[in-house]
């Protein structure tokens, strides 16, 4: 993920990093999980009986968002991943918080319909309902000039990051809808876009295109299908050492985060129907209390989306 800490190398004109103000000083700024999204401590962000599904969810973030939902002793947990060992490591952690929950995994490459298809098939027919997609899966190609890079792997990038999002997407949008209807509540597709999304990082184009378009994609599902209880919301996970952010070592100084931070977030962000984020970029590092007391300037202002300045 990229690093709030590099403004020098994002192009984003005099103000700086997009976003890192937004909220107003570092008091409002988080690196780590704090008790008002903190499930293990917050019995507010208790969701019994939803069913949650979390692409990329054998390691790094994706693996803590699954834990922090078990802290919030959802009903089912769906566990997307391509390699089998980390999702058997991940089910036993979750068994080791709440042994009630119902745990399903899957061996996906993201970017196979046919396995994205046999995934929401079997879903369906073993939960019969879907609360909450994590769209969390991910690559990062080499950071270098457009002319310079290796043209399969920087498309590759695009076809994890945007096609791999939207398949499960595509799939799995039926089944959201249908449960927010048929039990009258509010469902939550999760895409970690990154700040990726907004700024302009020399050598990462493919990276921060697909983040983008996810994003812009997110804004298509909100006016969409908003109307029939899904709310999409685009979020930055966090400066996170992850395997993926390891592509850039150079960059070591900069991961300061924690993946509880953005498990934990998510978790908040599904707690309860935010309907007025929907279609909208949010950072995990912001704090919730603060983005409460924004809520009118933002939905009045239209604030969080990309736009054209004329």
């Amino acid at each position: 993920m990229i690093p709030e800490g590099r403004s020098m190398m994002i192009q984003v004109g005099e103000s700086g990093l997009p976003g890192q103000s937004f909220l107003g000083g570092s008091e409002y700024h988080h690196s780590d999980i704090y008790p008002s999204i903190n499930p293990a401590v917050n019995v507010s962000l208790s969701q019994p009986g939803k069913v949650v599904l979390v692409t990329g969810a054998g390691r790094g973030i994706g693996r803590d968002v699954a834990l922090q939902y078990a802290h919030a002793s959802v009903a089912s947990i769906v566990l997307c991943a391509r390699t089998s060992s980390e999702l058997d490591e991940v089910e036993a952690s979750i068994k080791a918080i709440n042994t009630s929950i119902r745990v399903h995994k899957f061996m996906v490459d993201v970017k196979s319909e046919e396995l994205v298809k046999a995934c929401a098939d079997s879903v369906r027919a073993a939960e019969g309902r879907l609360d909450v997609l994590v769209n969390n899966a991910g690559k990062n190609s080499d950071w270098v000039k457009l002319s310079d890079c290796d043209t399969k792997d920087w498309w590759d990038t695009l076809d994890v990051n945007l096609h791999g999002a939207f398949l499960f997407l595509h799939r799995f949008i039926p089944l959201l809808a249908e449960t927010a209807q048929k039990n009258n509540t509010i469902v939550d597709i999760i895409n970690v876009v990154s700040i990726g999304a907004i700024g302009t990082l020399p050598g990462a184009s493919a990276y921060a295109i697909s983040k983008l378009a996810l994003l812009r994609l997110g804004e298509f599902i909100h006016y969409e299908y908003g109307n029939q209880g899904v709310n999409v919301i685009g979020i930055h996970p966090g400066s996170v050492r992850t395997k993926l952010s390891e592509t850039e070592p150079e960059l070591e100084p900069f991961w300061t985060d924690t993946s509880p931070l953005a498990g934990g977030c998510i978790v908040w962000l599904t707690a309860e129907g935010r309907t007025w984020l929907s279609g909208r970029y949010v950072s995990v590092n912001w704090d919730v209390n603060r983005l409460l007391e924004m809520k009118n300037e933002i939905v009045e202002g239209d604030k969080l989306k990309m736009k054209m300045v004329f």
